[in-house]
């Protein structure tokens, strides 16, 4: 079982710098790819002159993160791919626990390690912490993290176990299962496209996991910061996308009860006196509104559950019930 490291970067030569050092030194098992989005800053000159073994993949254009792994997976040969940010710090011995869950367990198809803060080393990270859920309207939430309260690290999530979604920060995919989801759907170019490709996965009878015995440090918003309208925005049209694609039942209410969710979000935004982002929201249910014939074609042809999901909402626990963490759900 071979497995090879795909690093997809855009104008990152800092985060380069800062990071690949030790991908390199703690990945023995592995090849290591660095997968450029048609970068303008010298990210590739940087490549060829402080690592020439490692394996350069030059994109076309900046397709995002769903069209970049897309086109530079074609160029990859290994049974384990790892999709890894290159804003990420990885420790000693991290891929052999990952490894030896894909030889014990055939079925199982995607993995994610234990995600913490690059920044605060104590406490889990926003994107995949210890592993991901997505909550009946479509909501997605993780061990050690529930929106924004995220938990410290107190060993409570060391084990292997099944999830729903693991984060595209450092995600794991066997490639014959990434070839048969026909890879990303890069209509949605960045963010949740990772959640899409696991329900996906889960639909076609596959497993994802969580193996706490591997960490990784991730500084998280190297692209995009929570800051930004454009994340916002991203975020709520693609988990529009992902429930039209997959989600079983009656589309046409779930998306009339997101309407008002998304509209309650939008308003807290405007108190929060942060417009912009208001904005975003209504951006992203007209794109919706835009691509959905296309959803409606690429659903038609998709298998779909109704046990995707905790039948709860996450909305409801956390703002009305006051349950901040994962244990309390």
């Amino acid at each position: 079982m071979n497995l090879a490291i795909v690093i997809l970067n855009w104008n990152g030569k800092k985060l380069l710098q800062d990071f690949l050092p030790s991908v390199v030194t703690c990945s023995p098992e592995a090849s290591i790819y660095v997968a450029d989005n048609a970068s303008t800053d010298d990210s590739i000159s940087y490549l060829k002159t402080q690592y020439p073994d490692i394996n350069i993949i030059k994109n076309k254009e900046n397709g995002g993160y769903a069209k970049g792994y897309n086109d530079a997976l074609k160029h990859v040969n290994a049974d384990i791919f790892c999709l890894l940010n290159n804003d990420v710090e990885v420790t000693e011995n991290w891929l052999l626990p990952i490894i030896s869950e894909f030889k014990n367990n055939p079925n199982t198809a995607i993995i994610q390690p234990k995600i913490k803060d690059y920044k605060n080393k104590t406490h889990f990270e926003y994107a995949g912490a210890a592993g991901g859920f997505i909550d009946k309207y479509g909501y997605p939430y993780c061990r050690g993290r529930i929106f924004d309260t995220i938990e410290e690290d107190k060993n409570q999530y060391n084990d292997t176990t099944t999830i729903f979604w693991a984060s595209g920060a450092c995600l794991f995919i066997k490639r014959d299962v990434f070839n048969e989801l026909e890879g990303f759907d890069d209509m949605f170019f960045a963010h949740m496209e990772e959640i899409d490709l696991c329900w996906r996965a889960f639909n076609l009878g596959y497993t994802t996991k969580y193996v706490g015995k591997s960490t990784i440090y991730h500084l998280g918003g190297a692209t995009l910061q929570n800051t930004n309208p454009k994340k916002t925005y991203l975020n709520f049209r693609n988990s529009l996308f992902m429930l039209t694609k997959n989600i079983k039942k009656s589309l046409f209410l779930l998306i009339f009860t997101r309407l008002v969710l998304d509209g309650i979000a939008g308003v807290k935004f405007l108190f929060s006196f942060k417009p912009t982002h208001t904005i975003a929201i209504i951006k992203a249910h007209f794109s919706y509104y835009y691509h959905l014939p296309k959803l409606l074609k690429q659903r038609k042809k998709l298998a779909k559950s109704d046990k995707y999901a905790n039948q709860t909402s996450i909305v409801w626990a956390y703002y009305v019930n006051k349950q901040k963490t994962f244990d309390c759900l």
